[in-house]
């Protein structure tokens, strides 16, 4: 399958135009909408949900990865090959978790090029084309790089800030719930958060922060939404404290 983890928003204008490319180059392989509205041009934030994200899919996957604010200009395209599964999409750090949580990680930059290649939608003419060649098994023309090449090792193992704010206003944080001491909660702003299992741990209108779906520690309100509550925001920063 071909999943797409992209930024596009949901207009469908691009995710449309980029599902009809895989349609015309891999009929019959299914499509995958797994999130379309990654907070805009935040690579860094988008890494760590891109990494929680794909974890449980199959090996084989291949997952078709545009937060991309510098296409067109000096980053290069790749694909990294990590746990069985493929990613494609701009070498800007948009892997750099993948990378780090993964043993034995290969990465190539593509040198294939479309005949027509707009330089401001790459996601549609050169990541799709290439999605849909590695879904179907076949060599995508390419020169293997050193995986440091695409790595960012300044960035945290975690991320302590909001990385997604879901339909509910739930907001999910890039610290993984393995990595919360125990006892520990989180402080968003002025409000501490004490850990619970689930909402109704918590009375309604009352605070918490959970182990999400994804491994992922999330702010949620009981039946009201944290993140309007608390004036939360993709790159709201939070901290891990007891509580």
């Amino acid at each position: 399958m071909i999943v797409l983890f992209t930024d596009f928003g949901p207009s469908r204008l691009y995710t449309g135009q980029v599902k009809a490319a895989l349609g015309r180059d891999a009929p019959g392989v299914a499509v995958i909408d797994l999130v379309d509205d990654v907070p805009a041009f935040r690579v860094r934030g988008a890494a760590y949900l891109l990494a929680a994200l794909t974890e449980a899919f199959p090996p084989g996957t291949v997952f078709l990865s545009v937060v991309d604010p510098g296409v067109g200009g000096a980053r290069l395209p790749a694909v990294v090959s990590a746990r069985g599964q493929w990613f494609v999409g701009p070498d800007n750090g948009l892997f750099e978790i993948v990378l780090r949580r993964c043993k034995l990680p290969s990465a190539w930059h593509i040198t294939w090029a479309p005949p027509r290649l707009s330089a401001s939608f790459h996601g549609r003419d050169l990541f799709a084309p290439v999605a849909a060649a590695l879904a179907l098994g076949r060599a995508v023309p390419g020169e293997p790089c050193a995986v440091e090449a695409l790595r960012r090792p300044d960035w945290p193992d975690d991320l302590a800030e909001i990385i997604y704010i879901d339909a509910y206003g739930n907001a999910i944080t890039g610290v993984r719930a393995s990595a919360l001491p125990a006892g520990a909660g989180l402080r968003a702003g002025e409000t501490r958060i004490a850990r619970a299992r689930t909402f109704s741990d918590v009375p309604e209108g009352g605070f918490l922060c959970y182990e999400n779906a994804n491994g992922l520690i999330e702010i949620a309100r009981n039946q009201g939404r944290a993140a309007d509550a608390l004036g939360l925001a993709p790159g709201s920063a939070v901290v891990v404290e007891r509580v």
